[in-house]
Order: C-alpha cells, then structure tokens, then sequence
C-alpha cells in the first residue's frame, strides 16, 4: 500500500488553467497530471545518470628528468620558446 503526502504547490495562473483544462479534456484529476509529470521528470533525471569524464591521460612516466625542478615560467619558455 502507497502512503500518500498532502502538500500544497503554489502555480502561475496561467500554467494552473492550463493543466485544469488538460485534466477535464483527458477526463483524469490535477493531482494525476502533476503525479505523472513529476514521475517523467524523475525518469528523465535516472536515465541521464551521472557524467563520468572520460581518461584523457596519455602513456608516459611523467614529466621528463630535465623538467623534474622545473618552475612555470621555464616550462612555458620551454614549450613555447620565443613565440610568446
């Protein structure tokens, strides 16, 4: 048995005359279209599921020897030289 929450929500008009109307034309409650609107938001957010980033690392042992120490500045003069 389904234990039922009595709560109020607070609509514009306009999307409570809409969903009135949707109710009486489709012969169900508010109460059944917000109860379905809510369960397909709630699949929707299950079925996204969580965004995972994908390994993007590349082969190697790190940073070389020669770079082991070394500061910003050097790696960036090393990378990009005079071209800055």
């Amino acid at each position: 048995m389904m234990t039922r929450m009595k709560t109020t929500v607070d609509l514009p008009d306009e999307l409570f005359r809409e969903v009135q109307h949707l109710a009486r034309a489709e012969n169900t409650t508010m109460r059944s279209l917000m109860e379905e609107g809510l369960r397909a938001v709630i699949a929707r957010h299950h079925a996204a599921g969580r965004f995972t980033l994908r390994d993007a690392s590349v082969p190697g042992d790190g940073v070389s020897a020669q770079f082991a120490d070394a500061t910003w500045a050097q790696l960036r003069e090393a990378a990009y030289g005079d071209r800055l």
